[in-house]
């Protein structure tokens, strides 16, 4: 495996929330991949019809399938070499049986899965943290069951993108209202987050499979930048010329709100945990893997270009 070179990619959940930006980084990497394949569903093949169509002029290549067909999956596997998963949270169930035929299969040698967003091994806290569950099982299986598959983890950490956003009646978990120049954040504001654009997301995942020897066998801990809610605060202020009103909810009264939520059993209580993890620091390392990609600050998104992205789609 020392010479391997992951040439022919094919992707799960391609288009989803982040999917899509993985997705466009692979057509756009330079050089660029001899194939790059997205496995999708008759449904999302008609939902997302112009979307495949622009990517297939960029030479995508589409697989319409069931994820949850053996046969179906077995065939896509025969003609890659990588396989990425970026299924969402309602995905990651599937995840067990595609490791397994992976490792099963002749052809594809290298997974990354579903791991984009937060670091599930931080602490001695992290086992039983809800939001990971599923994700530890899926660590757990590859560990006991894979022999000859190679595996990375990309952790990239919270998505800027959607940390900026609020959630009407969990304003309390932090966000920022553009319209109202109101800013919501956790204690003081001034505890460091590492964040992740999700444009960059898709650049960590090309120069991880441009690094297949830098990057077998480990969970990489990747971020666009480290600032605090109140740096991005400043930053919109300066951007819109305006001086916000800032609300500040202590850690304690979001640990009540977020145990009240999973007493209701309300979908969004995995959001308010996460949340309140990004804010104990869950996101900070001693060195972050960036530099073992030769990814550089300048080759990443700052903060100015993050914020006026967001501003520009209204948040």
């Amino acid at each position: 495996m020392s010479s391997f070179t992951a040439s022919r990619i094919l992707v799960f959940g391609g288009t989803g929330t982040i999917g899509r930006y993985i997705t466009s980084a692979l057509l756009r990497a330079k050089p660029a991949f001899q194939q790059v394949v997205l496995f999708t569903s008759p449904k999302t093949a008609q939902d997302k019809a112009a979307q495949l169509d622009k990517w297939k002029a960029e030479g995508l290549s589409v697989i319409v399938g069931d994820l949850t067909s053996e046969a179906d999956v077995t065939a896509a596997y025969k003609g890659v070499d990588t396989v990425i998963s970026a299924v969402g949270r309602g995905g990651l169930q599937h995840q067990f049986e595609l490791l397994r035929l992976a490792e099963a299969s002749e052809r594809v040698q290298w997974f990354l899965p579903s791991e984009f967003g937060t670091d599930i091994e931080h602490n001695d806290k992290s086992p039983d943290e809800r939001p990971h569950q599923l994700k530890l099982q899926v660590r757990k299986f590859i560990r006991e069951n894979l022999k000859r598959l190679k595996i990375t983890y990309v952790v990239t950490g919270p998505y800027f993108d959607m940390w900026v956003n609020t959630v009407p009646g969990f304003e309390v978990a932090g966000g920022f209202l553009p319209d109202q120049k109101k800013a919501y954040v956790i204690e003081d504001g001034n505890g460091k987050v590492g964040f992740c654009t999700m444009s960059d997301v898709g650049k960590f995942v090309v120069a991880t499979l441009k690094a297949p020897g830098t990057s077998f066998g480990k969970a990489l801990k990747v971020q666009s930048f480290i600032v605090t809610p109140n740096e991005v605060l400043a930053e919109y202020e300066r951007q819109t010329g305006a001086k916000w009103e800032v609300i500040k909810t202590p850690l304690d009264e979001i640990r009540a709100f977020e145990a009240k939520k999973w007493e209701e059993e309300h979908p969004l209580a995995t959001l308010v945990t996460l949340r309140r993890i990004w804010a104990e620091g869950g996101t900070l390392y001693a060195q972050n893997d960036n530099s073992i990609l030769g990814l550089k600050p300048e080759d990443l998104d700052s903060l100015e270009e993050a914020v006026t992205k967001a501003l520009a789609a209204g948040r």
